[in-house]
């Protein structure tokens, strides 16, 4: 049983402090607190809940949306460690007379790349809160661009891409160490460079056409990558979010008329009694 915790302090101590331009986008802060006993045999499993809820959007100039160095230099090990493959694959290939198999599966690395976004899209937005490990943060910033999806357009581009980046180099950099096949980095090196910059894709897909790259545009129309209109699905639907293929959204109409999603979110709930956040989220407004 839940027992409400209630306090009759202000909150003033704690702004006073607080520069008066940046105290309205703090006050405005909705805080639930609950409290679950835990039974007399098991103290430990005593614990706190506490919930905080922001009822604007971040300012632009928000300290949250900005790149710091420190976002800059996992994209900048990132993009070494995936262009450092390519190059293993693009020398590899020509020193052992191979183009097409390299080609093709760099070709298989995209098309995986989407289904991969996909699926880790699908879960961060269903499962998990601020406190799960590694990826915490990103579950947070994920709930929060479901109450305001044009948020992600004034992120900055590290900002946006650091995780992804960090990510990728530990995954990617012990295979440019160790290997030196070229069909082999012919797919990681297009996997990894989709999955880099998918958050990137996605930003781009809730731009204006007006505001975007001519370049950006051409591939939107062409199909290969993600265009506002195969997106705005993901964000149209309250309780059946869809869509959630984020690099070239090829897989977007196979996995929503199959309802691909939506069986893997029943398996769960089955097997293990958690309901996604897709069937009552209180953030889809």
């Amino acid at each position: 049983m839940a027992v409400p915790l209630q306090t009759k302090y202000t909150l003033s101590p704690i702004t006073n402090n607080i520069p008066r331009s940046h105290r309205p986008s703090l006050l405005r802060v909705r805080v639930t607190c609950s409290l679950n006993p835990a039974k007399k045999s098991h103290p430990n499993r005593e614990k706190l809940l506490l919930e905080k809820r922001l009822v604007n959007p971040p300012p632009s100039n928000d300290p949250t949306l900005q790149s710091t160095w420190t976002h800059r230099i996992w994209v900048a090990a990132g993009c070494t460690t995936v262009f450092a493959s390519f190059a293993k694959s693009i020398i590899g290939g020509f020193s052992s007379h191979l183009l097409l198999e390299p080609a093709l599966a760099g070709y298989a690395g995209y098309i995986l790349a989407d289904l991969g976004s996909g699926l880790y899209h699908w879960a961060i937005d269903n499962y998990g809160d601020v406190s799960t490990p590694l990826v915490g943060t990103q579950i947070e910033a994920a709930r929060g661009h479901h109450k305001w999806p044009w948020i992600i357009t004034r992120r900055q581009f590290a900002n946006n891409s650091h995780a992804l980046a960090r990510g990728i180099t530990f995954m990617v950099l012990p295979l440019v160490l160790a290997c030196n096949d070229p069909v082999v980095h012919g797919f990681v090196s297009t996997f990894a460079f989709c999955i880099l910059l998918c958050q990137q894709f996605h930003a781009w897909a809730h731009g204006s056409k007006s505001s975007l790259p001519p370049l950006v545009v051409a591939f939107q129309n062409m199909g290969i990558l993600l265009s506002r209109r195969q997106h705005v699905n993901h964000h149209r639907h309250q309780l059946t979010y869809m869509s959630y293929c984020i690099v070239s959204g090829v897989w977007n109409n196979v996995l929503d008329e199959n309802k691909i999603f939506e069986a893997l979110e029943k398996v769960l709930y089955v097997q293990f009694g958690v309901r996604p956040r897709s069937w009552s989220d209180p953030n889809s407004e």
